[in-house]
């Protein structure tokens, strides 16, 4: 059963989606996650239940499975590099590399001819003080690793906003700080490229976030079509650069006249595109399987229009109510208890059909 079985790292609720995908098309799954009762545990066929990085966990993941993908991108590099030597592992670990330091990855985006915020490198308060001088008092600080959902981060308005004791607050790590963006609203892309090169990608998103976290994802965005077309232009750059297989997430700002400035990748499935597996006959979930599997890409084309919401804590509490609405798919985690900021699930109701020709 090793040619049918797909190791995952990771098991939180994106790993379980992806086992589920998995089992439609008669692959078996095994994940290694340190937390016995994590979400992917129940749907799962196996679980290593041992640290990412335990060397004999890494050597068990590799001789019972054909292929190692994993579902967040905090996996550390090294542990991903070990498994490479013996198995496939995608997406590869230099996307891991690039996508795990803020700093490292607005480079290797300009690098590819991807627009970004401008940005600096703080490694010390007087770091900190000379680029926001630099950026007249405003800009976002952040976290160069680890960060997430808004986590590790402090804004900063003007010059009135003193910038006393931040880098110390933020822990005294290794820091960056981003200009503003006059944005005008927040999308992303969807996009996947198999082991042969081929690159297929989703209908862009466009995304609304609240406390840092994704709150809605509405299929179509309000984006002409030069602008859908730069955003896959972008990730078809990137996935070629890194030598990519399997699914990404690209999000981007968008200013006034429809230039995209890109924020961040995500060398996985992504929150922003769970509407897919609603409103298209095949998901981002089924994607990335099909790609990591070495199967051919599925089409992304969208049935219907849409909106997708997490469901975060406490909303959990309307869940009849979502079950009472008719054309919504009401998707939960097998997560029990409900915290302030926790993702309980996901809702995606379908707005209208999406009549569009294909090209």
């Amino acid at each position: 059963m090793k040619d049918r079985t797909i190791g995952i790292i990771g098991g939180g609720q994106l790993g379980r989606m992806l086992a589920m995908a998995a089992a439609r098309l008669n692959y078996r799954t095994i994940i290694l996650e340190p937390q016995p009762d994590c979400p992917a545990a129940q749907l799962t066929n196996g679980q290593i239940t041992a640290a990412y990085d335990d060397a004999a966990a890494l050597a068990e993941l590799s001789n019972l499975c054909s292929v190692v993908t994993y579902e967040f991108e905090n996996v550390p590099v090294a542990a991903a590099e070990t498994l490479a030597a013996t198995v496939p592992v995608y997406p590869p670990p230099k996307a891991l590399e690039v996508a795990q330091d803020r700093l490292t990855e607005k480079r290797f985006l300009n690098g590819c001819g991807i627009e970004t915020a401008r940005f600096h490198a703080v490694d010390s308060q007087a770091d900190l003080e000379a680029a926001l001088a630099d950026f007249d008092g405003k800009g976002v600080l952040k976290t160069r690793r680890l960060g997430y959902d808004g986590k590790g981060q402090r804004v900063f308005k003007g010059p009135q906003d003193s910038p006393a004791g931040a880098f110390e607050a933020l822990g005294a790590v290794p820091l960056i700080l981003e200009s503003f963006v006059p944005f005008e609203r927040e999308v992303s892309i969807i996009a996947a490229r198999g082991t042969d090169g081929t690159v297929r990608a989703y209908d862009a998103a466009e995304n609304v976030h609240r406390d840092g976290i994704l709150h809605t994802s509405t299929l179509p965005a309000a984006i002409g079509p030069q602008t859908q077309a730069t955003a896959l232009k972008a990730a078809e750059s990137l996935l070629s650069a890194l030598d990519y297989v399997g699914v990404i997430g690209m999000e981007f700002f968008v200013l006034g006249d429809g230039t995209l400035i890109a924020n961040e990748i995500a060398p996985r499935v992504h929150n922003s595109g769970h509407w897919t597996e609603a409103a298209c006959i095949v998901s981002q979930f089924e994607q990335h399987i099909r790609a990591v599997a070495g199967l051919p890409l599925g089409d992304p084309a969208r049935h219907s229009d849409c909106v997708m919401q997490n469901l975060i804590g406490d909303d959990i509490d309307d869940l009849n109510d979502w079950l009472k609405t008719s054309d919504t798919l009401v998707h939960l985690y097998g997560k029990t208890e409900a915290r302030p900021g926790r993702k309980m699930g996901h809702v995606t109701r379908l707005t209208g059909a999406n009549r569009q020709e294909k090209a």
